[in-house]
């Protein structure tokens, strides 16, 4: 049988914010264990949360990126459940009343399709703390440093079909967080994470199979690669005859499979009633026209402007706008050369090579956006060839030093004098008489080995333009 699968993710972003959901104390990554908690984060008796209006502004201005409906009242409940890093045996989540319903997200695939992925919610919440495992002895500590860092919640619909949906979606989502400024993204940290509710059903039946949920997927690689295996998995079951169990799966990364972690608890398991130290939160439409004048331009919105105002390919916007510190590298060149494409090139080529070849973040670039211009001006100037950019590009990646310095301490501006082109064009065909013989002939594909020829006895640095022009002349002559 023909097997679809039909796939919902739960994203936890964390919010930027200075200070936690209801207290004051810092959320920095990093800091030693239990140092940033008080009373209020750890849950002692008699302590009362205060809501950070900073996070409200988060939510709301994801919730509006979007394309949900921000809520004119929301409250949060207590969701309850024990485990050892929740001090206070529940969290303060939303359930019945969100902050925001309705939105979606369009993801662009790799077939050049695009789909539109609802969202069905976002909600805040608190985190919890951290849990570290002792390797050597049945022994756990808790790091409380996280618990009331401010989280969102997002929600989607069961509209995702394949990992590679699954993984272009997460993406987006990434982007919009980061050019929104309202979460660093960094999956690494654990302030975005994903769980996977995934079910398999026969292709053109509409009611859903029974589904597993994939808990805490810190990488985009992890996810698709989960999904491809519990959908497989889920497959070859029904396929035998098995029942699915409904159930909270892990992504064991060492065996390349997802194993049960325990049974799936509804919502009514968790008991919610609405918190009652919290009061019903009430945003007034003001209030939401202001957010909205702060939103940026998003990754849409800039990819459309780079392709209208640039005349850049789609595969280029698309890799250009993935994080907004890349557009804007982007935009700072073209702010002192514009030849769009001619940067798009070098970004999309030799920059990201040694970026990743460094580990370096494009905030990172050991070659400024001003000083990647200078070397585009003298490539389009004709003052050096390709082939010669390339060297001075290396050079520039290990030292401080312009382009046009580079260029003018080592001798290596291009050649395009056709005296001294012609001259080492004749030498290149006189010392391959057979070669040239052989492309009078017919072999024409023998051009490439005299234009390479030439190159070489010019030390790169021949225009190759000219180099083409005459020995066309010359051999066809």
């Amino acid at each position: 049988m023909n097997y679809e699968p039909v796939i919902g993710l739960e994203v936890h972003a964390q919010l930027k914010t200075q200070t936690k959901i209801f207290c004051g104390c810092s959320t920095r990554f990093g800091a030693p264990p239990n140092t940033h908690v008080c009373p209020v984060c750890l849950g002692m008796p008699g302590v009362l949360p205060v809501l950070n209006k900073t996070v409200v502004e988060y939510a709301m201005k994801m919730a509006l990126a979007t394309g949900c409906r921000v809520e004119g009242t929301s409250r949060f409940a207590r969701k309850n459940y024990f485990y050892p890093d929740l001090p206070k045996g529940y969290q303060i989540s939303q359930y019945e009343l969100p902050i925001a319903l309705s939105g979606h997200v369009n993801i662009s695939l790799e077939n050049g399709t695009t789909r539109r992925i609802g969202i069905t919610r976002i909600h805040m919440e608190e985190d919890a703390g951290k849990l570290i495992h002792d390797p050597d002895r049945p022994v756990s500590y808790v790091d409380y440093n996280r618990t009331g860092v401010p989280l969102i919640e997002i929600v989607s619909e069961p509209d995702l079909r394949s990992p590679e949906e699954a993984g272009a979606y997460l993406r987006q989502l990434r982007a919009i967080l980061r050019y929104l400024d309202i979460s660093d993204g960094n999956m690494e940290e654990g302030s975005f994470r994903c769980d996977a509710n995934v079910s398999v059903r026969p292709k053109g039946q509409e009611e859903f199979g029974t589904r597993t949920e994939l808990k805490n997927l810190n990488s985009f690689r992890f996810v698709e690669k989960a999904l491809a295996w519990e959908i497989a998995r889920q497959k070859e079951a029904l396929g035998q005859g098995e029942q699915i169990v409904q159930e909270t799966r892990l992504w064991d990364t060492e065996k390349n499979r997802t194993i049960s972690m325990r049974g799936k608890e509804e919502a009514h398991d968790y008991r919610y009633f609405p918190d009652p130290d919290l009061v019903p939160l009430v945003i007034e439409s003001s209030w939401i026209k202001e957010v909205e004048k702060q939103l940026p331009e998003l990754p849409d919105q800039r990819r459309a402007r780079f392709m209208a105002d640039f005349d850049l390919p789609e595969y280029d916007a698309g890799v250009l706008i993935a994080a907004r510190e890349i557009a804007d590298y982007f935009e700072d060149c073209l702010a002192a050369v514009n030849k769009p494409k001619l940067v798009s090139n070098w970004m999309m080529g030799e920059l990201t090579a040694i970026l990743n070849a460094k580990g370096l973040s494009i905030t990172e670039s050991p070659i400024s956006p001003e000083r990647l211009a200078g070397l585009i001006k003298l490539i389009d100037a004709g003052t050096i060839s390709g082939k010669i950019a390339k060297i001075v590009f290396d050079e520039m990646a290990g030292s401080e030093k312009d382009a046009k310095t580079i260029v003018e301490e080592k001798g290596l501006v291009q050649v395009s004098d056709e005296g001294e082109i012609s001259r080492i064009v004749d030498k290149v065909i006189e010392s391959n008489p057979d070669e040239a013989e052989k492309y009078r002939n017919g072999r024409k594909k023998l051009f490439g080995f005299f234009v390479g020829q030439a190159m070489k006895e010019s030390r790169g640095k021949a225009n190759p333009q000219v180099v083409n022009e005459l020995l066309k002349k010359r051999l066809d002559g």
